[in-house]
C-alpha cells in the first residue's frame, strides 16, 4: 500500500511535468497530456451531430450560413492553425449564444446574429470561437480534469489508510467537473486576445468587440427584466457561459500587441442586406410566442398565460415566469415513454416515483388529463408543485408543471387553472394563420424616431428596450433621415 500511494504521489507532477505542449497560439507550455490533436478532430465529429439535435438544428437560409462560412474562414486562414479545417454552423436558435468544440466546430446562433450590427462584429465571436480552438482550451479542460480524477485514486486510498471522509471523492469530482462546464477567466481573456490578433490580421477593427459586448448587455437586461430576474445573467445566454467586461476587452487589445488597420473593415451595410428577412424569435416548427400565447402550428395546439407572466421558447420546453417567483415548464413526453402510458391518472400517479398526491382525472377541452401535486425541495428553496399531463393524440403526451412558493399558491391557483383549460387544438385554418416574426431593414425617414418604429413591432412589452438593443442605441439617442434600422416585423 505504501508503494501505491508514493507512486502516486510521484507520478502527478511527473505527468504535469512530461505532458504539458507547447501552445500553436500563444508559444506557451500548457497541459494537455490526455487529449491529443486527434482526439479533439474525432471528438467534435462525434459531439457535431447531438449538437445539431440538442439546439434545434441548423438555420435554413443560405446566404447568411454562406456570409458566415466566408467571415470564418477568412479569420481561420490568419489564425495559428491555418491548415486546420474549420466548420461553421448557424444554429436555428433564437438566443444569444456561440460556442465551440475542439477540432474546429464553430457554432453562432441567429439569434446572435440578428443581435449584431454589422460584420465586424459577427467577425469578432467568430474570432473568439476561433481563439479558443487554436488554443486547445477544450484539450487544457479536459487534461485538467482527467488528472483531477488520477489524484481522487489517491485520495481514495489515502481515504482508506487514514480515514478520511467518504464523500471526498464526490466533492473533488465536482471539482473536476467544472473544468468542463466553463473557460477560466485566464482561458476568455486569452481567446479575446486571440480574437483582437485575427480580427486585425483579416482587416476588422477589434473595438467592435465593445460595441457587441454593449448590445449583449442590453439584451441581457430586457430578456432578465422579462423574466422577473433583473440582477442574474440567464444560462441560455453568452453572458453566462462568455462573462466579459468592458475592461476585459481592453485589456485584450493592449495584450494583442497589434498595429490597427489604417481603414478597418466593418461592413454595416453588407451586413444588413444579408439578414433583412431573417427569422427574429421562435421558428415555425418550434412553436411560436405572441404576446402570452404559444401556438405550434405543426403539431397544432395552443395555449395562454395569464396577464405578468412572460413566454420564453426552446428547442426543448416552454417556460413561463410570473409574479410571485410562480414558473410554468410546458413540454412533450418522448415518443418511446408514451407508448407505455396506458392512462393520464396512472400516469400521473407514478411520476417522480410517486411522490404526487390528490391524483385525479379531468377533462381539458374534450382532452383526456389528469392532475397532482406535491410540495417538494428545490434548489430554490419549498416549492408547491403541480402536475397536468394531457393525452393529445394516441402518440402524444404534453405535460404543464406548475412551481409555486407555498406562501403564493393560493393566490396563483386561478391564474394557473386558467392556464391549463386555455390548452387546445387549433384548427387548420389557425394553424395556417400563425406566422413567425422577421427580422426587416428600414431607411430612417424625417420625422421617425425610436419611439414610433418600436411602437410599429409586435411585441408584448419592452418595444422601445428591443428596439434600442437591435439597433445599438443609447438611451436618448436620436435617428437620422436616411439612417439604416433594424425593427421586428410580422
Amino acid at each position: 500500500m505504501r508503494r501505491i500511494i508514493s507512486l502516486l504521489v510521484l507520478l502527478t507532477p511527473l505527468l504535469f511535468a512530461a505532458a504539458c505542449s507547447t501552445n500553436p497560439a500563444t508559444g506557451e507550455q500548457s497541459f494537455t497530456a490526455f487529449m491529443s490533436e486527434q482526439d479533439e478532430l474525432r471528438v467534435g465529429a462525434e459531439e457535431h451531430p447531438k449538437i445539431l439535435k440538442e439546439m434545434g438544428g441548423t438555420y435554413q437560409y443560405p446566404t447568411i450560413q454562406t456570409y458566415v462560412d466566408w467571415v470564418g474562414e477568412k479569420l481561420a486562414k490568419v489564425s495559428d492553425l491555418p491548415d486546420l479545417k474549420f466548420h461553421f454552423t448557424v444554429l436555428n436558435d433564437s438566443n444569444i449564444n456561440a460556442f465551440a468544440l475542439p477540432g474546429g466546430y464553430v457554432y453562432i446562433t441567429r439569434g446572435l446574429i440578428a443581435l449584431a450590427d454589422n460584420e465586424a462584429e459577427m467577425a469578432g465571436v467568430l474570432a473568439h470561437e476561433i481563439g479558443h480552438v487554436t488554443a486547445r482550451h477544450t484539450a487544457q479542460r479536459y487534461s485538467t480534469a482527467m488528472a483531477t480524477n488520477i489524484g481522487l485514486i489517491g485520495a481514495s486510498i489515502l481515504g482508506s489508510v487514514f480515514g478520511l471522509p467518504s464523500d471526498l471523492n464526490r466533492v473533488a469530482g465536482q471539482v473536476g467537473q467544472l473544468y468542463l462546464q466553463s473557460y477560466s477567466r485566464e482561458q476568455e481573456l486569452e481567446a479575446d486576445m486571440l480574437a483582437v490578433r485575427y480580427m486585425t490580421r483579416a482587416g476588422y477593427d477589434p473595438r467592435t468587440l465593445e460595441s457587441f459586448f454593449r448590445k449583449m448587455r442590453q439584451h441581457t437586461s430586457i430578456t432578465q427584466r422579462v423574466r422577473g430576474n433583473a440582477d442574474k445573467d440567464p444560462a441560455d445566454n453568452i453572458m453566462s457561459t462568455h462573462p466579459r467586461t468592458a475592461d476585459r476587452i481592453a485589456q485584450a487589445i493592449r495584450l494583442a500587441r497589434v498595429a490597427p488597420n489604417a481603414n478597418p473593415r466593418i461592413g454595416r451595410d453588407d451586413y444588413l442586406t444579408r439578414i433583412d428577412g431573417m427569422l427574429w424569435g421562435d421558428s415555425a416548427d418550434q412553436g411560436i410566442i405572441h404576446g402570452r400565447v404559444f401556438e405550434h402550428p405543426d403539431l397544432r395546439f395552443r395555449f395562454e398565460v395569464p396577464p405578468g407572466f412572460y413566454l420564453t421558447n426552446s428547442p426543448t420546453q416552454v417556460t413561463a415566469h410570473g409574479p410571485d417567483k410562480t414558473i410554468i415548464l410546458f413540454n412533450q413526453l418522448a415518443k418511446k415513454e408514451t407508448q407505455n402510458v396506458r392512462d393520464m391518472r396512472s400516469y400521473v400517479a407514478s411520476w417522480g416515483g410517486g411522490r404526487l398526491k390528490q391524483v385525479e382525472r379531468i377533462t381539458i377541452n374534450g382532452l383526456e388529463a389528469a392532475t397532482g401535486g406535491a410540495r417538494i425541495n428545490t434548489s430554490e428553496g419549498t416549492r408547491d408543485v403541480r402536475l397536468i399531463a394531457i393525452r393529445f393524440a394516441p402518440d402524444r403526451v404534453y405535460r404543464f408543471l406548475f412551481l409555486t412558493p407555498p406562501e403564493a399558491t393560493s393566490r396563483r391557483n386561478e391564474d394557473l387553472r386558467r392556464v391549463t383549460y386555455s390548452f387546445r387544438a387549433l384548427s387548420d385554418a389557425e394553424a395556417n394563420a400563425v406566422k413567425a416574426l422577421k427580422l426587416r431593414v428600414l431607411t430612417v425617414n424625417p420625422g421617425d424616431t425610436p419611439e414610433k418604429l418600436a411602437n410599429m413591432m409586435p411585441l408584448e412589452s419592452f418595444k422601445l428596450d428591443w428596439f434600442m438593443a437591435l439597433n445599438g442605441l443609447n438611451e436618448g439617442e436620436k435617428l437620422t433621415p436616411g439612417q439604416k434600422v433594424k425593427v421586428v416585423t410580422p
